[in-house]
């Protein structure tokens, strides 16, 4: 179950993780955690809630992490080019 988690941060991935690839992660690793795949309807709430809380994480975590050595992003703010990096004029 646990192997379908993939990295969500660069270089693993091109781009930023989108909120679906963060939740589908945080549903993956509460099924792992808890042992359901899918909670009994009297576990459903908290089941729910804590995907909702791994999500949350996650996303803070993917947002706070700084990867040293790797190239900023264009999109990312302050990520400016060098000259060498500067296209032609």
């Amino acid at each position: 179950m646990c192997r379908s988690i993939k990295t969500l941060r660069p270089p693993a991935i091109p781009e930023d993780a989108t909120e679906e690839e963060i939740r589908a992660a945080a549903l993956q690793y509460v099924r792992k955690v808890s042992g359901f795949r899918a909670p009994a309807a009297h576990n459903r709430e908290v089941f729910d809630r804590a995907v909702d809380a791994v999500a949350e994480a996650t996303a803070e975590l993917l947002a706070g992490i700084e990867v040293r050595g790797a190239k900023p992003r264009a999109a990312e703010p302050g990520a400016e080019r060098t000259a060498a990096e500067a296209p032609a004029a």
